[in-house]
């Protein structure tokens, strides 16, 4: 079994996620008292977030590769950044370390492709939604990428860093992005993306009437299978 190196803690809700799918999943392929191993990195949030809000991204970027060099040192095999967001830096991250990055975005057009979807909806931070470095991932992957619109975007990045971010689930919230996710479904979304890693803290598969794709299970899920394939 290999060492599944994680830099977590934006936010550590979500974390928390990782760390117990990744431990269900792996009791669940090889049974008995079987569980993860894996090694944590948490960065402290409120930094990232000042520095995202500001524009610094490589200094963002750089944290986050001070981060991916410390979980190679204890022993890492593959990496995994646990935000959607941050991908934004990914091949800043990626290029400071001998150690694969798995990539969240791939692993969700993998999902996607798997169900013979092509036109997704995408949720996530006002940056996921807005900024080319995940969309355009995904479209390259094939995968026409359709969001909400401003006020839905306003929304759906209020609820995750005024609520989701601090552990708050609220059943308005749901109603809203519920609201969301219908109109980006007649807009012609045959799946749903939750593009951040706490939106599944809110949104459950019977809050939408297409399938969804729950981006940290679908990531942890990919990690597990890397970790237990026997080396060539």
């Amino acid at each position: 079994m290999k060492t599944i190196g994680l830099i977590g803690g934006m936010s550590w809700e979500s974390t928390a996620e990782y760390y117990r799918l990744l431990n269900e999943l792996t009791r669940d392929r090889l049974g008995g008292l079987h569980s993860s191993k894996c090694v944590l990195y948490s960065v402290d949030f409120a930094e990232i977030e000042r520095l995202q809000t500001e524009g610094r991204w490589d200094e963002a970027g750089a944290i986050l590769a001070e981060a991916a060099k410390a979980l190679e040192a204890a022993g890492a095999d593959l990496l995994l950044m646990c935000t959607n967001t941050m991908h934004k830096i990914a091949d800043q991250v990626s290029a400071a370390v001998g150690r694969p990055l798995l990539h969240l975005a791939d692993t969700t057009a993998d999902a996607v492709h798997a169900k013979g979807l092509r036109r997704v909806g995408l949720l996530g931070t006002a940056f996921t939604m807005e900024q080319d470095f995940y969309r355009g991932r995904l479209a390259s992957r094939g995968l026409d990428v359709l969001v909400p619109d401003a006020a839905g975007r306003r929304t759906v990045h209020r609820v995750i860093y005024e609520e989701l971010c601090l552990g708050i689930v609220n059943e308005a919230s749901r109603d809203s992005y519920a609201s969301v996710i219908d109109d980006l479904v007649t807009a012609g979304a045959e799946g749903i993306i939750l593009g951040c890693t706490e939106i599944e803290l809110l949104i459950r598969p019977e809050d939408s009437p297409v399938p969804i794709f729950p981006t940290t299970r679908l990531h942890a899920e990919a990690a597990v299978t890397l970790a237990l394939t026997p080396p060539h």
